[in-house]
């Protein structure tokens, strides 16, 4: 039996190394890790890289004249339309891949998908078009907190003056109760009040009019009340089961149950309101600011990483769950669901596939960020 003295001695000597064990086990901090080596990369080389490469021209229009990207944007630039291998180096010798961690030793999130729906509207109201869409309204306020506390930057509130008092905004449920709130705001009206409802979700599309034209509308503004996901809310409610919850199943429902449809509509006290695109055949316009590419953008958590940067994508497509999707996109939107650094949103693009591929999606995925290396900027 060892003495006093002697386990004394020998936990003096055995305790250190026990601590260094376990720090070499303590989960690594949520957001961005450390470097990683591009073999640590899963199906980087498999990847078409040049693919991603009019994304990574459209975020240089926005990053270009930052430090760490002056450089590496002039690079691109000079480079037309590379193939696969020399985009793929192109990414290797500007970028260095970190991992990207969640809270909780959590390393896979969940990834979703959408698209750019087709609607249809009107200039004028009707019988069938009577479903207004509205542009940004004359009294939604918004209060930069950044401007007064540096650690609250990105983080913004909306709201409506009410004397001298700065209220929140109308809620989904008070503006479909009394539309009059906004008069004068409408951009269009629409035939179909679910699919008005799916726009939001989906952030942009395009309306054809009757006479055919195509018009495009995007994001503008929100009234700034938190999203809801009514497919939690139908799961909640035993109408659905979680596996069964898609763009599809929601929709059959609030087609078999229109005496209920609105009051499920209105569980999303989130409202969005849509400004007119430009050129509507280019594809929507992301929070960055840049057409988005089908495929190839991602929309992100702005609080894990400034938009424009690449990431690379490691999850499965939907519906199939033994078919690698790992692909390099770039972080170029947001989204009022896409909250927490391992959760993003593929853009697919528009049409009947892109509309399946973003109504099915739910897959687990990791993520890498890809930031720029300045040490190569330097050189």
């Amino acid at each position: 039996m060892l003495s006093f003295r002697a386990m004394r001695a020998a936990l003096t000597i055995a305790l250190p190394a026990l601590l260094g064990a376990c720090a070499l086990f303590q989960p690594p901090e949520p957001g961005i890790g450390k470097a990683v080596t591009w073999d640590a990369v899963p199906g980087w080389t498999a990847d078409d890289h040049s693919a991603a490469w009019p994304a990574l021209i459209n975020s240089c229009k926005r990053r270009a004249e930052e430090d760490d990207w002056r450089s590496l944007c002039m690079a691109a630039a000079a480079q037309a339309s590379p193939d696969s291998e020399t985009a793929r180096r192109f990414f290797e010798t500007w970028f260095i891949p970190h991992r990207v961690h969640g809270a909780r030793r959590s390393s896979e999130g969940l990834v979703t998908g959408y698209y750019e729906p087709l609607l249809h509207g009107s200039p004028e109201p009707s019988d069938r078009y009577r479903y207004p869409l509205y542009g940004r309204p004359d009294g939604l306020l918004i209060i930069d907190l950044g401007d007064r506390f540096p650690e609250l930057k990105r983080e913004r509130l909306r709201g409506r003056l009410v004397g001298n008092r700065v209220v929140p905004y109308y809620s989904r449920a008070e503006i479909e109760a009394e539309p009059a709130l906004l008069d004068g705001s409408e951009l269009l009206w629409l035939d179909d009040a679910n699919e008005l409802f799916f726009l939001h979700i989906q952030g942009s599309g395009r309306v054809q009019l009757p006479d055919g034209e195509m018009v495009g509308v995007g994001y503008a503004d929100q009234n700034g009340h938190p999203y809801r996901a009514i497919g939690k809310v139908l799961v909640d409610r035993g109408e659905l089961a979680l596996d069964e919850v898609t763009l599809f199943t929601i929709r059959d429902w609030l087609r078999a149950h229109p005496d209920e449809a609105m009051e499920l509509l209105n569980q999303n006290p989130s409202y969005v309101f849509f400004v007119f695109r430009d050129a509507p055949a280019e594809g929507p316009v992301g929070s960055l600011n840049v057409p988005l590419t089908a495929g190839r953008s991602l929309a992100i958590d702005p609080k894990l990483v400034d938009l424009g940067v690449p990431i690379w994508l490691d999850t499965f497509y939907p519906g199939e769950p033994d078919r690698p999707l790992q692909r390099l996109v770039m972080a170029q939107d947001t989204g009022g669901a896409i909250r927490g650094n391992l959760r993003a949103d593929l853009f697919w693009g528009h049409g009947e596939e892109a509309e399946r591929l973003a109504g099915t999606m739910k897959s687990r995925g990791t993520l890498m960020v890809l930031l720029p290396r300045a040490a190569a900027v330097q050189e």
